[in-house]
């Protein structure tokens, strides 16, 4: 009989959260260029960051939005890169279905910030869950 790899719950139900909050940011036909401007307005005026541009600020936001996806696929795959890897090729998709969406288009700059968001995620994961998990070895209940 092959052994059977336990996914934690903790990160399906995690995953399953982060993908409906996803879909609902991602795939609302809502112009994020108005969100971001007037996000960056505030940074402006509340914050007292006026060289930080709105570029930076949807680049630092798309990075934020995959590093959850990162360290969920990372710790339910329990492998590192392929936790990155599938994380990276759901942005690509994401980018090209944005194509049917109006007020919405795809973006190589997107899909670089969600590959680092999706990679950072995936090393905190092997950093502090899939390393301190792994070193109890086979049937240690984990």
């Amino acid at each position: 009989m092959g052994s059977q790899v336990r996914r934690p719950r903790w990160a399906v139900a995690g995953l399953v959260i982060y993908v409906a909050a996803v879909a609902v940011v991602v795939f609302a036909p809502v112009s994020y260029g108005d969100v971001i401007a007037a996000f960056t307005r505030w940074l402006h005026d509340s914050v007292g960051l006026t060289s930080l541009r709105a570029g930076w600020v949807e680049f630092a936001a798309n990075v934020l939005l995959f590093v959850p996806l990162g360290l969920l696929l990372t710790v339910l795959m329990r492998h590192h890169v392929w936790g990155a890897v599938l994380a990276l090729a759901l942005s690509i998709t994401v980018e090209l279905v944005q194509v049917l969406i109006p007020e919405r288009s795809p973006s190589l700059r997107d899909v670089l910030a969600n590959g680092l968001g999706a990679a950072a995620g995936a090393a905190i994961a092997w950093l502090f869950v899939l390393r301190r998990g792994g070193r109890a070895g086979p049937g240690n209940g984990r």
